[in-house]
């Protein structure tokens, strides 16, 4: 038998292996749903939006609405909470760095204010960025320049305090996989709240007794169950499911009909 090859991780993946060090802190718990495509499908027949937009503006205007979930914790002898009056998503990107494909991420902040297409013009930026010279990702290149020794002691100074933690990993985070056949995705983004978006496939649904075959979503969520409760973490994701199966746009803004105001 061959021997295998041996290295040391390289240096553009420092900033995944802090970051999983950092979150198993947490005590998540999954959730998913299925949701039905077909109004946001006749949107997108016109207009040229990823279903991760929609997500982003909708998950947004639910969380400001559940401020025990649009929240952070800072564990300890005394855990601390803040909980947060803007939502701010983080988006997961797939990026080749120095030759080596990692995922990064970017937070898009005050989304419960912005509307449809001013989103989409971000995740359309963000996904063409560079991220060997992109500004947005200057923090990962930095902590990758430094020594192994107290490499994550500097990381985790950055990351823990609760006063830059919306500003560095949002107050929520989307991922997905739906380009690739993924039917399910169930990650940890280091929010209370994650949300995992999986293929957006034709399957059987029933409406009015009758079984017809649309366009389905399978929506996961991840929380943290030292947060929040499974019940609290129910209710945010059915209002995300209400507001995604009924969703509204006028003009270039967008609302969620599901939504209470």
């Amino acid at each position: 038998m061959s021997e295998p090859i041996i290295s040391t991780i390289a240096r553009q993946r420092r900033h995944t292996l802090y970051f999983l060090r950092q979150t198993r802190e947490f005590a998540p718990v999954f959730l998913d749903t299925e949701v039905d495509f077909s109004r946001i499908g006749e949107i997108r027949a016109t207009r040229r939006i990823s279903p991760v937009t929609f997500v982003l503006h909708t998950a947004a205007r639910v969380l400001v609405r559940h401020p025990e979930a649009n929240a952070a914790i800072l564990d300890g002898v005394r855990p601390r909470i803040a909980r947060y009056p803007g939502a701010h998503g983080k988006l997961t990107l797939d990026k080749t760095m120095a030759g080596e494909r990692v995922v990064l991420s970017v937070v898009l902040r005050d989304l419960h204010t912005a509307g449809l297409d001013e989103i989409q013009a971000q995740v359309t930026r963000l996904r063409d960025l560079d991220p060997d010279t992109a500004p947005e990702f200057s923090g990962v290149r930095t902590l990758h320049g430094l020594r192994w020794r107290g490499a994550f002691r500097a990381f985790r100074k950055v990351v823990r305090p609760l006063e830059r933690r919306a500003a560095i990993w949002g107050t929520f985070s989307v991922t997905s996989l739906g380009h690739r056949p993924v039917d399910s995705f169930h990650s940890v983004g280091g929010t209370t709240i994650t949300l995992g978006l999986g293929q957006v496939v034709d399957r059987p649904v029933v409406r009015d007794g009758v079984i017809v075959i649309a366009p389905v979503m399978r929506l996961s969520l991840a929380f943290d169950h030292r947060v929040i409760d499974g019940a609290a973490a129910a209710d945010v994701l059915a209002e995300i499911k209400q507001g995604l199966e009924e969703f509204a746009v006028t003009g270039v803004s967008a609302t969620a009909n599901g939504a209470r105001r």
